[in-house]
Order: structure tokens, then C-alpha cells, then sequence
């Protein structure tokens, strides 16, 4: 039925549902593994991916073939993400980046023996406005500028929740006995 990724697009855009289906299945660890890491739950994780399911097909007439297929829909998945997020939480204080003193910043160098599933799962542990902050820069790319807007926080607000995510990530990592003190995720 599908052979190729325009005829899924030309088909989904025409609302398939088997196109329909066989997108959803065929994406669905992908886009439910970028859900995973901004919410709090699998369940939270699962609304979201439905209500970016959603967006995908009833905005697919929109993609008009400049880029990845793929790349679209995981923007999409963030955005309902970051969407989420403001609905349902709020950063329940603020400060600036310039209070913290003393604190070092760490080399973006990890142990080779830390396995993929424990680094996510840390991550998941992070209080929420930490790996939002966290994934939008480390993961996503975005700036400090551009997660201030896409959040409606000051840039500051987003370097020292940036920050603080790195901090409590060193100690669970450490936790683990697997970080030596000196190393952790790359600067901001």
C-alpha cells in the first residue's frame, strides 16, 4: 500500500486511515520517546503524543516537503510538549543566574559505561522545570533566548534552571557511582 514517504504523506493528507494508522505505528516509539522526556509520566507522555497525533494530521496539509517529514512532526511533538507543560505547571520561583555563587561549571565529558536508558531516566527524575529547560537546550538545541519565549520566563530563569538541572544531575549521576566529580553535561 505505501511505498514510499510521499505516497504516506499524499495519503495522509487525503485522510487514510490506514496511511493514518501505519504513520502512527511505525513513528510512535519515536515521537512517544521525545513526549517521555518533558512529562512526568508515561501516561502524561501518551495524552501527549495523542494530542500531537492530532496536530500532525489535521496540519499535514501544511508540510509542504522542505526537510525531514521526520524532523517536522518531532518539532510538532515539542511543541505540544513545551504546550503541556505551560498548561498544566509554572516555574514556581525565579532566580537569577548571578545569586549563585561558587558553584563550578562541569565539562560535558560522560563515562563510556552509562547506558542510554539510565541517562533518560535520571533525566526523567528531574524536578519538571529543570528537564524541560534541560531538553530544550541540551537535547532540542533551543537558546537560552528562544526557551525564554517559547516558556514566557527571562532568559536568567532558564540559565539557572539549566543550571540547576545540571547540579542535581552531577549528584544522582554520582549517586550512581558511575560520574567522577569533575565531569558532567556541557556548559551553557
Amino acid at each position: 500500500m505505501i511505498n514510499n514517504e510521499k505516497e504516506l504523506i499524499r495519503l495522509c493528507k487525503r485522510k487514510n486511515a490506514k496511511a493514518q494508522k501505519w504513520l502512527y505505528n511505525n513513528y510512535y516509539g519515536i515521537l512517544l520517546g521525545i513526549c517521555m522526556r518533558y512529562a512526568k509520566s508515561k501516561d502524561e507522555a501518551e495524552d501527549i503524543l495523542q494530542m500531537g497525533m492530532i496536530r500532525i494530521f489535521s496540519t499535514i496539509d501544511s508540510f509542504k516537503s522542505e526537510g525531514s517529514f521526520e524532523g517536522w512532526m518531532k518539532r510538532i511533538m515539542v511543541n505540544i510538549s513545551i504546550d503541556n507543560f505551560r498548561r498544566n505547571n509554572k516555574f514556581y520561583f525565579h532566580q537569577d543566574i548571578d545569586e549563585i555563587n561558587g558553584e563550578p561549571y562541569y565539562t560535558n565529558e560522560l563515562p563510556n559505561n552509562l547506558e542510554v536508558k539510565e541517562i533518560l531516566q535520571t533525566i526523567q527524575q528531574l524536578p519538571v522545570g529543570y528537564r524541560i529547560v534541560f531538553n530544550l537546550y541540551a537535547i532540542e538545541g533551543y537558546t537560552h533566548k528562544e526557551i525564554a519565549i517559547k516558556l514566557d520566563i527571562s532568559e536568567n530563569t532558564s540559565k539557572t534552571q539549566l543550571f540547576k538541572a545540571r547540579k542535581s544531575l552531577r549528584k544522582k549521576l554520582q549517586y550512581l557511582n558511575k560520574v567522577p566529580d569533575q565531569k558532567i553535561l556541557e556548559n551553557g
